[in-house]
């Protein structure tokens, strides 16, 4: 099988070829990724690695994936899907009821023990997208403003002064954010939830006054 045509690429930055999709193929090396970064995490994987670990080779990925930048996104957003509590973290946020309830249960679904593989895997590719933030910058993108708007779309639909939302959204992300670290390091869920739960009750009361609390 012939590559497409293009620049190869190891992996490099801003060396990529035109990948090939819809095959059964690739999306079964695709598989094999998920399953080796969600194992081994991807922190300095090269792409020689990669095709090693799954059987494959560096053509056959670049061919059917472009870079390794590429694959590893791909891999990490296909990675996201397995996990059935964070695949539906934000429908059941936007389910009806008390908007103070339904953030509570929002960390209740990102902490389950269950997700904290996923929760690895996030944390080490941010890392690297910091690093190399020129051939990760979609990831970059969707970490910082992605689920921004979609909890401040839940804020607007709760009936909170527009002018409030946004700044309500970004405070409730970097609450999960910093308490998913604190989870990985070891400090106690029961511990984290207390907090998280005092802090969004505190929230949701400046919001509902109009303003918004720091947390």
């Amino acid at each position: 099988m012939r590559p497409a045509t293009g620049r190869a690429s190891s992996g490099g930055r801003g060396r990529r070829m035109r990948p090939v999709i819809g095959s059964p193929e690739r999306e079964r090396l695709l598989g094999l990724v998920v399953d080796l970064i969600l194992r081994d995490g991807m922190i300095d994987i090269s792409l020689s690695a990669v095709a090693r670990r799954i059987g494959s080779n560096n053509r056959m990925l670049l061919y059917y994936f472009g870079s390794k930048e590429a694959l590893l996104d791909e891999a990490a957003m296909r990675a996201y899907e397995r996990f059935p509590k964070l695949r539906a973290l934000f429908e059941r946020l936007a389910e009806p009821g008390d908007i103070e309830h339904r953030l509570f249960r929002a960390w209740d679904d990102l902490s389950a023990p269950e997700n904290h593989s996923y929760l690895r895997l996030f944390f080490q590719r941010f890392g690297i997208a910091m690093r190399e933030s020129d051939d990760w910058g979609g990831f970059i993108e969707r970490a910082g403003i992605s689920w921004v708007e979609r909890v401040e779309v839940q804020l607007r639909g709760a009936g909170f002064a527009d002018s409030a939302c946004l700044q309500g959204a970004q405070s409730i992300v970097a609450l999960w954010r910093g308490l998913e670290i604190l989870l990985l390091a070891g400090t106690p869920a029961e511990q984290l939830t207390s907090a998280y739960r005092a802090s969004v009750r505190g929230l949701v009361a400046q919001l509902h006054s109009g303003g918004v609390a720091r947390v």
